[in-house]
């Protein structure tokens, strides 16, 4: 989550939403395999052994690059949270995976300037305060001639079920926040020209945005567990007393029901593969 550390982001992400993100971190991680995949494939064929993994949260692609690259690879994962960075830690210790975490806010974290032959990101990049100073200082980490690589997503209509929830529940809980193009979240980087225009200004070159539509799926009984945790309905549901949350459970459950086939959730996941170099 390389999040702008102001008081209310730090707040969420060393709080409730990063200890969510920890409990659900084997939910989460099987759910976006095929795109962390993607990214370390395309890391592995350019040859990169400096990698830097922002918003790493709880560590999968981190540790699926260090087993990539091996010996000779030398990955840092960084992440504003805490809990997430600890669980990252716990993670390649138990894997055996040579990884290197650190707790910091990528938008203004002092790294050793030109350390890195790849930046990647998995969905780790679109909650900047300000991307294009955030953008700009991964570029002076990155060595000329370096690769930056992240997925970030497309926009809430082209990702329906990312959205089922709030829609679903949104009579029930009328304080819902709403979400706002370019604020940071989820969809902050939907538009592929504000992309462009962003890393442009924050000095990378040879910019390559391309759609990319991956098939996902988690187990039924993960369901509300998932959309409990997590957007705007999981914070909503910290406030609200039982009954209310009882209602919003069932009423978002039953919105869910196109998506759920022979005990399983699966959904479409439309993103962006954006790629550009240190020039």
């Amino acid at each position: 989550m390389g999040i702008a550390e102001d008081g209310g982001q730090a707040a969420r992400w060393n709080g409730p939403a990063g200890h969510a993100w920890v409990a659900a971190q084997a939910l989460t991680d099987g759910m976006f395999k095929s795109f962390e995949g993607l990214l370390v494939d395309a890391i592995a064929a350019r040859g990169a052994g400096q990698v830097l993994d922002v918003g790493c949260g709880t560590g999968a692609t981190t540790t699926a690059l260090a087993r990539r690259l091996g010996p000779s690879g030398h990955c840092v994962g960084v992440d504003i949270s805490e809990p997430m960075i600890a669980a990252a830690r716990a993670r390649a210790e138990r894997e055996g995976v040579r990884a290197v975490f650190v707790r910091a806010d990528a938008q203004d974290h002092a790294f050793e300037p030109a350390a890195f032959d790849a930046i990647v990101s998995r969905f780790g990049v679109m909650f900047f305060g300000d991307p294009v100073t955030a953008f700009a200082n991964l570029r002076r980490a990155a060595r000329d001639g370096g690769e930056l690589r992240f997925v970030a997503w497309r926009g809430t209509a082209e990702n329906p079920f990312m959205t089922t929830a709030e829609r679903a529940a949104a009579p029930l809980l009328p304080n819902l926040p709403a979400r706002r193009p370019d604020e940071p979240g989820q969809f902050a980087l939907a538009d592929p020209d504000r992309v462009e225009r962003v890393l442009t200004r924050s000095g990378w070159a040879g910019i390559d945005i391309r759609p990319v539509d991956v098939s996902c799926a988690f187990p039924e009984h993960e369901l509300v567990p998932y959309f409990t945790r997590f957007g705007p309905v999981g914070m909503a549901l910290r406030e609200v007393d039982e009954r209310t949350r009882t209602q919003v459970v069932e009423t978002a459950r039953a919105a869910f029901d196109p998506y759920v086939n022979d005990a399983a959730v699966r959904f479409t996941a439309a993103c962006w593969m954006v790629g550009a170099q240190a020039r």
